[in-house]
This record gives C-alpha cells, structure tokens and sequence, in this order.
C-alpha cells in the first residue's frame, strides 16, 4: 500500500481544487467566446508564469530549436499556456463544445479511409497530439459514427481528478485509465472493432529511441503494436485551432501503413513535428517531453500495454 500523503500536501492539494473548480465554474456562467478568451487570458498572464511554464518552454526551444528567434520565443511563451487554458474551458463545456465541433466538416486524405474502416468494422487507432485541441477530433468522429474511446492519465491531484476525467468523458466516451485493468479494456474494446484515441506525445523512460525534432525522445511503441497484432488502421487526425481562438479545422491524414514497430512509430512523431513547425504555438511545449538530463539515469520500467487480452 502507498504512503498517505502528509497533510500539508493533502491540503494543498485540496485547496488547490477548490479555487481551481471555483475558478472554471465561475467561468462557465460567461458565454462561450467570452468564456474561452477568459481562459486564454488567464493561463497566459498568470498561471502561466506562476507555474513555471514559460521557463520550460524556453528549455525545450533551445534544446530542440534553438535557431527559433527570440522575439518567437517570447510570442510562444503567451501563445502555448493561452491555448492549454482554452482547451480547458473547452474540455468543461462539453455540451457546447460537441455542438459547435458537429458543424465542422474535416478535410484531408484519409477521411475515406477512416468511415471505410468503420463499416467494415475494422479496428481503428486515431494518433494525434497534444496540439490544438485534440478532444475536436475526438468528438467529431464521435459523431461521424465512430464508437470511439480514449487512453488518458490521471492528474496528479487526487481531488482535481474525478471531475477532470468527468468532464472528458462528456466529450465521448468511453475512458480508460493508463492502469493496467484500464489498458487491458482499451485493448478488448479496440478487438471488437472500436477506434480508440491515443496521445503518444509524451516521455516514456522505458520507451523506444526515436527522433523528434531531431532529438532522441523515448515514446511508447505501443501504437505500433496494436496495429500490427490486431490489423488495427492507424488515423494521424489534428485539430488546430483558427485564429478566432474557438473554432478548429480537422485534418485527417493518410494511414500510416502497417511495416515495422521502429518505422511506424518514427512515422507517428514525424507527423506530429511537421504540424507542430507550422503552428507552434497549439502544441504543449510546456510539458518535458525529452528529458535528455536522464537519458543515462532514468531505468525505470513504465506500464506496457497488456495486448495479451
């Protein structure tokens, strides 16, 4: 059994959720646009820089572009928490959120594709990013037909967190916990030729070595794994947000064909970088994706997938 947290961090944790929940309620009895911009503004001007998010934007820039001039990277550090408040408020609003995602009709190649799986009731992983707003995506398949479900992680504050995972679940559902009872439905809901969601935008210990701006960045393979055991279609889809700051245009790529777990994975980051250089500002800089000071430290063994189901 774990510790118990001491008191101190329980309290603080608690606190936390109480004016954070305070905060977004408040925010919902705005309208909509008002609301998101609200948002924006908030998580750019303050909680951005109170959270330290601006100094580990500016880390990872001079890690993986560091050409990037400094007047951009000034622009990012407003731009970046802007957009993830945004998508907050977003993920909060679930109603309104899915009725203004229904009016939007995606563009890209793999549009047939895609509903062509879904008829013939093919397994479908739809791989994005954190990058615009990925639950636009989520949705709007959603109500394309798809039974769609999502891989998600916990936040770390226990209070904060039932709500939270609440509030994406009325975006489409089902959910499934990154636990190892949570994979394994995920794993048996995608066998019954179901799509499900998945982000692998972020730093695995124990991942596979692959290039992401052309540094070595551990991912999680087990994208690639699925696709190939259960011949399951693999959708890059991408919902970058329009400079109205609450509208979104969703892109679905070309599948990635099926070929090896090293290629295909490559090919997921790959995708991600190319929408990330021409909108920077929409994806998650704000989180350590790379970590290179562990790259000879961390030996830790994160939770695979269990595919064996």
């Amino acid at each position: 059994m774990a510790d118990k947290p001491p008191f101190s961090q329980r309290a603080g944790n608690w606190l936390l959720n109480a004016v954070g929940r305070s905060v977004i309620l408040m925010m919902l009895a705005l309208p909509y646009g008002p609301r998101m911009h609200l948002a924006g503004w908030l998580f750019a001007r303050v909680l951005g820089p109170l959270s330290g998010a601006r100094k580990r934007i500016k880390q990872n820039l001079a890690y993986v572009w560091p050409e990037l001039p400094a007047s951009e990277v000034d622009k990012l550090c407003i731009a970046v928490p802007d957009n993830i408040g945004r998508c907050l408020l977003e993920q909060y609003s679930a109603r309104e959120f899915n009725e203004r995602v229904s009016k939007l009709a995606p563009i890209g190649p793999g549009i047939t594709a895609l509903d062509e799986a879904r008829v013939n009731n093919r397994p479908i992983i739809v791989v994005s990013g954190h990058f615009g707003n990925c639950h636009a995506a989520r949705s709007l398949i959603m109500q394309r037909g798809h039974k769609i479900g999502a891989l998600y992680r916990d936040m770390s504050n226990p209070y904060f967190n039932p709500h939270y995972v609440e509030a994406l679940a009325a975006i489409a559902s089902p959910m499934f916990g990154r636990t190892r009872r949570g994979m394994a439905e995920m794993v048996k809901f995608l066998r019954q030729g179901n799509t499900v969601a998945i982000l692998p935008d972020q730093y695995y210990s124990s991942g596979m070595i692959v290039n992401f701006f052309g540094k070595p960045a551990p991912t999680a393979s087990s994208v690639a794994e699925l696709a190939l055991k259960y011949d399951a279609l693999v959708v890059p889809v991408y919902s970058r947000r329009l400079k109205d700051g609450i509208s979104f245009e969703i892109l679905v790529e070309d599948p990635i064909p099926h070929s090896d777990v090293k290629t295909m994975t490559q090919a997921i980051n790959d995708g991600l970088e190319e929408q990330i250089r021409k909108s920077p500002e929409q994806w998650l800089w704000s989180h350590k994706r790379w970590k290179p000071e562990r790259a000879h430290l961390d030996k830790r063994k994160d939770m695979k997938l269990d595919i064996s189901v």
